[in-house]
């Protein structure tokens, strides 16, 4: 099962159980304030001197079958080159968890994003499936990281895909988007046809 959320909605369930065992896997230094474990590539060990940290240095989580309770990932998946042994990985240690991901608008838009992430994302509301496809660029990216959490306050459903699932992540590859020749937009594109609308607008008020 493959279902939207909030996370909002998740973390009032987490809340609200105070004895699970919750893994935040891959989140750099935001991890969830509901963790009860957080693990990373990175050691982040001294940063989470108050928490239960691990490094995680294989591509096999160093994780018991079944171990927790709930899983936290992200915006981890769409940097992780094997992604299908990930999704197996985290359906191994857990039955429940969270993921979240940019959607293909949001993940254009953030400079950082153009090295850093290998897959794009779309949710099938009808199948309840994950639509994985290899990460196009498709618009000349002109916002940061912090740029992009600000205007997730008021964009946030259309900048990030935000889902629930339990005992599988339902997902199908398609890659009918890497065939297709589509010209990049550039932001100065984008700002040219936005003044330009104005002049027209102005001229047609006098």
């Amino acid at each position: 099962m493959l279902k939207r959320t909030s996370l909002h909605v998740v973390n009032e369930t987490l809340k609200n159980n105070k004895n699970l065992k919750i893994l935040d896997i891959g989140c750099g230094y935001s991890a969830n304030p509901h963790a009860t474990v957080i693990a990373d590539i990175l050691d982040l060990s001294n940063f989470y001197s108050g928490k239960k940290f691990i490094k995680v240095t294989e591509k096999k989580l160093p994780f018991e079958n079944q171990e927790f309770d709930f899983v936290i990932a992200s915006h981890v998946i769409e940097h992780v080159e094997d992604f299908q042994f990930f999704i197996k990985e985290l359906e191994r240690i857990t039955k429940k968890g969270y993921i979240e991901l940019p959607t293909r608008l949001g993940d254009n838009l953030i400079f950082e994003n153009k090295n850093d992430h290998i897959w794009w994302f779309n949710y099938d509301d009808i199948n309840q499936k994950l639509i994985v496809s290899k990460r196009n660029q498709n618009i000349e990216p002109f916002l940061t990281v912090s740029t992009g959490k600000l205007l997730e306050r008021y964009f946030r459903e259309s900048l990030v895909i935000e889902l629930v699932w339990e005992d599988k992540i339902e997902y199908k590859i398609d890659n009918i988007l890497e065939n297709v020749g589509f010209k990049n937009i550039s932001f100065f594109t984008i700002i040219k046809k936005y003044i330009s609308k104005k002049f027209r607008t102005f001229f047609r008020k006098k």
